[in-house]
């Protein structure tokens, strides 16, 4: 049997990880910071994220949705504390499509309307529902087209408002920082205006912090800077750092109904251990604000290195979540970087270089980065 070759793939094979590094199996070492698609959120093979998998895997690794397990409320208690959503409800999945399949599926119950507003280049997975709602005819097949999903431009409030204003619409969906349309800024001034609208409209307001979120912005998440609190958030990538997993957190004003929901595996035992552990991590080591310092750093100087290079055109970002626009091929870019420097780095496109390293990332490694960069421009 061959594997369906839909993937592009680099000839290396990182066999061990440790913090901000992966290694082949000669030994090679590189900086990761691309985290895994912004999943290794507290480094790789942290002890107390291994400790806890190894800890209940040999009690408990499965048990069905059928009987209680109260990993999920110590999960559920947990997130809420530190993300600032102690009243909020929690859903359990298995990954970010379907945190927003559920997401979308939720407010069209509690609404009772069908269609869904989303933006222009936006990312929000690849099951039905999910790629229904993605910008990207690329991966959207005819089975998934539906006149449910319109949408509209990123930033004008205005043609929001012309949408919303039909009464039509369950909700709106939208990234806290649009990560594969090449971290697109969501100003902070809309999103404002656009809970306002909702609220003016009836409409809900879904926040997609899959890649966004868990700290990576320097803030729980990152729609916190403009200071508004959805009707629902999704999450998943850094939830549980490799394990999968994705979450739904519901506003206590959306009533459950038995059966409304529904998974095999989402909050299994081993799930939650493994998000728990990453909790408490991103607690113990000050993650979150060593993203917002880091990321400030790394932002700051790669400003200063495209004052120097006319071939950087823009740094866009929040924290260790940043997009390096070019000139010239990206993608040939991160192909030297990684081979020439032995740094694995992200794309968004033919001209953005993504990075979205673990939020343990040192300024040490960061400033390997640019001593990189600069060498490479």
């Amino acid at each position: 049997m061959f594997l369906f070759d839909v993937y592009s793939l680099y000839d290396i094979e990182p066999v061990i990880g440790r913090g901000c590094h992966v290694y082949t199996a000669d030994g090679t070492e590189y900086l990761d910071l691309y985290g895994g698609h912004a999943v290794i959120s507290i480094g790789h093979a942290h002890h107390m994220y291994v400790d806890a998998i190894s800890e209940q895997v040999a009690k408990l690794g499965f048990y069905s949705n059928s009987v209680k397990n109260s990993l999920q409320q110590k999960l559920a208690d947990k997130l809420g504390r530190m993300s600032g959503y102690n009243d909020y409800q929690l859903f359990l999945c298995n990954s970010g499509a379907e945190a927003n399949e559920n997401a979308m599926k939720l407010a069209s119950f509690a609404t009772g309307k069908s269609k869904i507003l989303a933006f222009d280049r936006a990312f929000h997975g690849r099951t039905s529902g999910a790629v229904a709602a993605t910008d990207n005819p690329k991966i959207q097949a005819p089975f998934n087209s539906t006149p449910n999903v319109e949408f509209a431009p990123l930033n004008d409030i205005d043609a929001v408002d012309t949408k919303l204003s039909t009464g039509e619409f369950a909700a709106v969906i939208i990234e806290g920082i649009q990560g594969v349309a090449g971290i697109r800024m969501v100003d902070d001034d809309f999103l404002r205006k656009l809970r306002a609208l909702c609220d003016r409209h009836g409409v809900l307001l879904i926040l997609d912090e899959i890649q966004s979120g868990y700290g990576r912005t320097g803030r729980f998440f990152a729609h916190q800077y403009a200071g508004v609190r959805p009707d629902i958030i999704t999450c998943a990538k850094g939830i549980a750092n490799g394990f999968p997993m994705g979450a739904v957190l519901i506003s206590p004003a959306i009533k459950p109904v038995k059966g409304m929901l529904g998974t095999t595996f989402g909050g299994n035992h081993l799930a939650c251990a493994a998000a728990i552990a990453v909790l408490d991590v991103m607690e113990t080591e000050m993650m979150v604000s060593n993203a917002a310092a880091v990321g400030e750093y790394l932002i700051e100087e790669l400003r200063n290195l495209a004052a120097d290079h006319p071939e950087i055109t823009d740094i866009r970002g929040r924290g260790l979540m940043i997009g390096i626009e070019i000139k010239g091929s990206a993608p040939e870019l991160r192909k030297r970087l990684l081979f020439d420097h032995h740094i694995f780095t992200g794309g968004a496109g033919e001209h953005t270089v993504r990075l979205l390293p673990p939020l343990s990332l040192p300024r040490s490694h960061a400033q390997r980065f640019i001593e990189a960069l600069r060498h490479l421009l």
